[in-house]
């Protein structure tokens, strides 16, 4: 089967100014950006140390000592890369210039007040912008869009996104002492990518929960059920407590259809940061014949590739090249509405049994 897996890029890229030097910028931004030719001009971080490093090992040409410079620096046409905690978002996309063109790294904002301000803000300043929820840009999920456009599986009437697996959420210090962790800054992108293929539930059931041995983390282990009525139905289990080897992790992306079914291997869960290989198949039933699937080559993966179709796509739309934005401030913010609908929902608790 012959399906797209690739991002569009934009006619004319646009040059980058990198505001974040940590390791999302270093193992998936700028190898990304290299790959597809964008050009990163500035970077600038908190740590000059950082900064300097990166620049140096991707070949940046200026370090920028402050968010002031490196606003100044920036070309009117250039794109502001956002890769910071979520609480630093609003104070940062307050000094950008107006009408400038923006990707802030996910979440939108520890909370739904803070995603709505945002937005409004973008608003306001007529901003270019959007979130980068790349998982949507995915080469297996380009191809998975594409298969079920063209109607190979049929209409889609469920999805199933499960992890068993083991994250090493030390990598990421700033996460430990948020009072949300797991649907913020991981299960977010699950909920992102049912929305694109399902659109906005009409509200969802979720459970989200410690782990005994990572009890200084907010939360590390989620069930969300999606509410889509009577017939489509979508679930999203995560456990990244798994520590007992390989053999049962888990990390998949499954959709099925009146016609047939296409399943993804998400492997940068498994044994992260290094990851395992992708893997995507797809099994059309024959009458007569037992269900077989079959597999679907790949070409790139979801870190770094996806994120070249983030920043594309930010290009494109700032440039007049498409109407479309999938991931902007607006959107993201109906993905902000469903997080924060699961965080109620936990919190509320289960329907106690009858008596």
């Amino acid at each position: 089967m012959i399906v797209s897996q690739k991002a569009i890029l934009p006619e004319i890229p646009r040059p980058i100014v990198s505001i974040g030097a940590g390791g999302i910028v270093r193992d998936a931004h700028q190898p990304a950006y290299k790959i597809a030719g964008f050009p990163v001009v500035a970077v600038y971080d908190l740590s000059r140390e950082k900064a300097a490093a990166l620049a140096r090992d991707f070949d940046i040409p200026r370090v920028c000592d402050s968010l002031a410079e490196a606003v100044a620096v920036a070309l009117s046409n250039a794109v502001f890369d956002l890769a910071l905690p979520a609480g630093a978002i609003l104070g940062v996309v307050r000094e950008l210039p107006d009408g400038a063109a923006v990707l802030m790294q996910k979440p939108m904002g520890e909370s739904l007040d803070e995603a709505r301000a945002i937005r409004d803000l973008c608003r306001s300043k007529n901003l270019v912008a959007a979130v980068n929820l790349q998982l949507r840009h995915a080469p297996y999920i380009i191809a998975v869009r594409d298969i079920i456009n063209q109607g190979v599986i049929g209409e889609l009437h469920d999805i199933e996104v499960r992890l068993t697996c083991h994250m090493p959420w030390q990598l990421w210090k700033f996460l430990f002492g948020l009072p949300r962790m797991e649907i913020n800054y991981h299960s977010i992108h699950y909920i992102d990518l049912i929305r694109s293929f399902m659109g906005d539930p009409q509200g969802v059931w979720c459970k989200t929960v410690k782990h005994p041995r990572m009890m200084d983390l907010a939360s590390t282990r989620t069930n969300i059920a999606l509410d889509y009525g009577d017939v489509r139905r979508a679930n999203i289990t995560t456990n990244h407590g798994h520590n007992f080897g390989p053999r049962h992790q888990e990390s998949y992306a499954k959709f099925e259809g009146t016609k047939g079914a296409v399943k993804a291997r998400l492997g940068v869960n498994l044994d992260y940061p290094r990851g395992l290989p992708d893997y995507l198949e797809y099994c059309i039933p024959k009458p007569g014949e037992e269900p077989r699937w079959e597999e679907i080559p790949l070409q790139g993966s979801w870190f770094p590739h996806a994120f070249i179709g983030s920043m594309a796509s930010v290009m494109r739309k700032a440039n007049g090249e498409t109407s479309e934005l999938p991931t902007s401030v607006g959107d993201a913010f109906q993905t902000m509405s469903v997080i924060e609908a699961c965080y109620q929902s936990s919190e509320r608790g289960a329907t106690p049994l009858p008596r």
